[in-house]
């Protein structure tokens, strides 16, 4: 049987306090502890993980980049632990309004086809969803949960990570018959290729060519403000789109879609997360509920 004799949170806690303090003397003082035993406690910390959080070279407490990382973790999970101890003790339930915005083809494909069951799970939190690909602030459009694909930029935003998905590039058999079927790189870029008409970290498309990837650009005759226009537009027999997998798993199962140069496709994965406030507090109950909810029911597959 496996032994729990590292007092884990309590290792944090005074971490996190004397990282918050400024030092390990202005910690001390704020736990009630003195400065060696909170120095000894945060060497064991590090000896425990294998890594040096802290570096005692300068007069103020300064964080290595792995103590930068930890730190951050750390105060989420703390805020978590307090936000269980509070539930347990007054027995509460989640509760109230949810405000959530996603993008549209996570919306569509898994935020409303779930509603139902996330409802029924937790029948007095009521839901208010907008559904866009442009990327808001959560404290203008006065979301709580905002779901969101794509490299996460650093901010003040805590991110969970939902899974990923494989991009591919995909057309339809009417597409096709009007103007073939790219077999390279060089032939891609002679073809219709819809793009969005709002900003991505990587507007490119990357194929793999003679062992390196090569960039092409979409320049479409049509653009979409958000992915699931593009499936559509794809759908229609207007253009080629490189959109999520996730999107049109039917799509290719029925034959109304199929892969374009799979074989080039160089298996790069889109992340998608679901963003929140955190500000270092308790996570209100609701929005705990459903970040553990789509942790649990969303799956993005990658093929």
């Amino acid at each position: 049987m496996m032994r729990v004799d590292v007092n884990r949170f309590g290792e944090m806690e005074v971490f996190v306090r004397a990282v918050e303090s400024g030092g390990f003397s202005a910690g001390a003082r704020a736990l009630d502890m003195s400065p060696s035993a909170v120095s000894k406690l945060v060497s064991r910390l590090e000896n425990r993980l294998g890594t040096r959080l802290v570096n005692r070279s300068t007069r103020r407490l300064q964080l290595t980049p792995e103590g930068c990382a930890f730190y951050e973790r750390s105060v989420v999970i703390l805020a978590d632990l307090k936000e269980a101890e509070q539930c347990a003790a007054a027995g509460e339930a989640p509760r109230g309004r949810l405000r959530v915005n996603a993008n549209v083809p996570f919306g569509k494909h898994f935020l409303l086809p779930l509603l139902p069951q996330f409802l029924a799970r937790y029948p007095e939190i009521s839901v208010d969803i907008a559904l866009s690909d442009m990327v808001v602030d959560l404290l203008e459009a006065r979301a709580d949960v905002a779901i969101r694909a794509g490299p996460m930029k650093s901010s003040s935003l805590v991110a969970r990570k939902l899974g990923a998905t494989r991009m591919m590039i995909v057309g339809a058999p009417a597409y096709f018959a009007m103007r073939g079927m790219p077999r390279s790189a060089d032939e891609l870029k002679r073809h219709n290729l819809l793009g969005p008409s709002y900003a991505r970290t990587m507007p490119a498309w990357p194929v793999l060519q003679g062992g390196a990837v090569v960039d092409v650009t979409p320049t479409g005759n049509v653009q979409a403000s958000n992915g699931e226009a593009l499936r559509e537009l794809a759908l229609a027999g207007i253009g080629l789109a490189r959109i999520a997998a996730f999107q049109v798993r039917d799509d290719l199962a029925a034959g109304r879609l199929a892969k374009v140069l799979e074989e080039a496709n160089p298996g790069d994965l889109e992340d998608v997360h679901a963003v929140f406030l955190g500000n270092g507090g308790p996570v209100p109950a609701r929005v705990r509920a459903l970040l553990d909810f789509l942790a649990e029911t969303v799956d993005l597959g990658g093929s």
